[in-house]
């Protein structure tokens, strides 16, 4: 049985174990963090939106993005210091607006494969994750923001997307505690939402049930390739933060056939190690979830998902009790903090919004985006045989992740099909 390690546990790493592990694969799965799903993969927007496949390589983008850069409260905002990665990474974004159409479409096909095959995974499995199947309501406030939304659509249709458009009363009628005046709305009734944190850690304890090994709490220091003849061979050193806090760490070396790395906006660093260039991005995006601890804010909050163009906001209800409200994007680099002046955005929106639904309790979330400059996710092999990425789905990830798993395992069966002599994992101690 050849054996594969997974760097990360995140959704798209967690979703790669498990199609791995249904192709007959020893998969081993590695993070540094106790439990899966802690990282971007925590409190997202919570959307499965096909409907928000729309890539940001566009001059309208860029043109608001310049707008916007002095502004603290800006949907999109951009540290002006000085980096070789950013700006690089932008002249590549800059280089792929020429691409928009096509790879709009392509991540409209891509986000409708996802969908079936999460949804069969999730009932198959057992998996509770909050998931609603109300549709997405994107709301604009003037005739230039629907009309953009319009010429969208129409690549939407392209990748076999529909969604209907709206005048103002309609979109009152489909969620009824939205307050404010729109020029027009997009409605897609085939999208949904749910809690990316309980799919990811359901799945996990799926993927232990299929005998999925997990080396948690171990941070990567290296990965290195080599050959045995013509069979590859992956040495991953880690180190695992002991159990008992006054115990020393533990470094140790496990060698696999394979790796796939899943590993968010820690992809380039690793791929650089392996000889291929993973151009990943840090891009950090902001969330809130609403506790609606009374009964008039479980009645004043939407069911249904919304997606507010002007201010990029997204929304998704997580249950009876609670109401996620995400947005914004920034471009500092791999930095973690949580802002104040990014957090209040989002309540402010909330309360303009849904005046009903009490906000004094929130808690606040930044997690980093792993962008491409192309805004597609890298997925395939690398320049050498037995690495392969399933990384860099940026503000998608949760909604390209059952289908790109699906692709690297595809990939992998391709390259290195199961033989009964493969060597099984071993694991030597430094």
């Amino acid at each position: 049985m050849r054996s594969i390690a997974v760097i990360g546990a995140g959704i798209t790493g967690i979703t790669t174990a498990y199609a791995l592990s249904e192709r007959g694969y020893d998969v081993t799965v590695i993070d540094r963090q106790r439990y899966a799903a802690m990282e971007t993969s925590f409190a997202n927007g919570g959307q499965l939106s096909a409907s928000n496949a729309e890539v940001w390589n566009s001059w309208a983008t860029v043109l608001k993005g310049i707008k916007w850069m002095f502004r603290q409260d800006a949907p999109l905002l951009m540290n002006p210091k000085p980096s070789w990665h950013k700006y690089s990474w932008m002249a590549e974004f800059l280089a792929n607006i020429p691409n928009y159409k096509a790879n709009t479409i392509e991540t409209t096909r891509l986000a409708i494969r996802a969908r079936d095959y999460m949804f069969d995974v999730a009932k198959r499995e057992g998996i509770d994750f909050n998931l609603e199947k109300r549709g997405i309501l994107h709301i604009y406030r003037d005739k230039s923001g629907f009309e953009a939304a319009a010429r969208a659509s129409a690549l939407y249709a392209q990748g076999g997307l529909p969604r209907r458009a709206l005048g103002p009363a309609e979109i009152h009628e489909i969620e009824p505690t939205l307050h404010g005046n729109y020029y027009g709305g997009f409605f897609t009734e085939s999208d949904s939402t749910g809690d990316i944190h309980l799919f990811t850690r359901g799945l996990a304890k799926a993927c232990r049930r299929r005998n999925v090994h997990f080396l948690n709490e171990a941070a990567v220091d290296s990965v290195r390739h080599s050959l045995q003849g013509s069979r590859p061979r992956i040495d991953i050193s880690l180190t695992i933060s002991p159990a008992d806090e006054v115990a020393p760490a533990v470094h140790e070396t496990h060698s696999f056939d394979a790796v796939v790395v899943c590993a968010g906006v820690g992809s380039r660093a690793i791929a650089a190690q392996l000889g291929d260039r993973v151009n990943v991005y840090p891009v950090k995006g902001y969330s809130i979830t609403v506790m609606l601890d009374d009964e008039a804010s479980q009645n004043g909050a939407p069911w249904v998902s919304l997606l507010d163009d002007q201010t990029k906001i997204v929304t998704s209800r997580l249950g009876k009790d609670r109401f996620r409200v995400a947005g914004t994007a920034e471009f500092n680099g791999e930095n973690r903090d949580i802002r104040a002046d990014r957090i209040r955005p989002l309540v402010e929106w909330t309360r303009k919004l849904f005046p009903q639904a009490s906000t004094a309790r929130v808690v606040p979330w930044a997690g980093l985006r792993p962008m491409m400059p192309d805004m597609m996710p890298r997925v395939g092999p690398g320049k050498r045989r037995g690495v392969f990425y399933n990384t860099g789905h940026g503000h998608l990830g949760w909604t390209l992740s059952a289908a790109t798993a699906q692709m690297i395992a595809e990939a992998v069966a391709l390259d290195m099909p199961l033989e009964p002599s493969s060597p099984m994992l071993s694991v030597a101690a430094e």
